[in-house]
């Protein structure tokens, strides 16, 4: 076997793959917190073996597929089976369905993103969702919101009644799922460098705003801040689009026949 310097990224995103495991395991012993610990910790070794792979000059196809592998486990299959555990055990056969969909649906993104890959450089934007942010989405809304209304208590102060948390649960779940499958243009995490906070000042204002807000409420803010991405992205999309089918509409007009008794 010969060792390259592209072992060194690999190692990380392996890392990654094991913290997904931990947290199956996790969950199915009913212990939530320790699950969302090892999903957050996936995100770090998934972020690392990226920056590792750019600085060792070894990013590769091999590192993008084993990347995806280990990314399914992680943020597919790890925050359904907490979803599972935790609430739609209940539900029999319909909770099995809809506990799967962050799975199914983020399986079937990965594959999408792998096939249109045409370069290794970051990008601005990614089509539908990204996989990790699907998992932060329904994770903090696991540890923050639900465990704690089930509790009787009101994160952020919101007193929610004990009948709209099925419908709740089941409305992330959807939403999530649906946002990683869509064509929805959602921003890239940005680089915490010069070039990157030109790029995109206000992407990278709202981003560290949101780590602030996640921090001042020890962790209660970072399900809203997700929702505001979800459906923020949501938002300019559909007025993009609308925008676009605006132009091409104007474009398809018959232009006015010209005045003959205008010079």
């Amino acid at each position: 076997m010969r060792v390259t310097r592209s072992v060194i990224p690999n190692l990380f995103t392996l890392a990654n793959l094991f913290c997904g495991f931990a947290a199956i395991v996790a969950a199915v012993e009913h212990r939530p917190l320790d699950a969302a610990l090892f999903i957050l910790g996936s995100g770090v070794f998934d972020m690392l073996d990226g920056i590792v792979a750019r600085i060792t000059h070894s990013t590769s196809e091999f590192g993008v597929e084993l990347d995806s592998l280990c990314d399914a486990v992680s943020f597919g299959v790890a925050p359904g089976m907490l979803l599972y555990v935790e609430f739609f055990s209940a539900w029999h056969q319909w909770g099995l369905l809809l506990a799967s969909l962050p799975a199914l649906a983020g399986v079937l993104r990965l594959a999408r993103f792998n096939v249109q890959l045409t370069s290794m450089e970051d990008k601005l934007y990614f089509r539908g969702m990204p996989i990790p942010a699907g998992a932060f989405t329904i994770v903090s809304y696991i540890v923050f919101w639900y465990l704690p209304l089930e509790r009787g208590l009101a994160p952020m102060g919101l007193h929610l009644p004990a009948t709209i948390v099925p419908w709740l649960t089941t409305a992330v779940t959807v939403l999530t799922a649906g946002a990683m499958v869509s064509t929805i243009k959602y921003d890239n995490l940005p680089r915490p460098s010069m070039r990157s906070i030109r790029q995109r000042p206000v992407v990278f204002l709202v981003f560290l705003g949101g780590i602030a807000a996640s921090a001042i409420t020890a962790g209660t803010a970072v399900f809203p801040f997700m929702m505001l991405y979800m459906i923020g992205g949501a938002i300019r999309h559909a007025v993009l689009a609308f925008s676009a089918a605006r132009a091409d509409a104007d474009d398809t007009l018959e232009e006015p026949d010209a005045d003959p008794f205008e010079l």
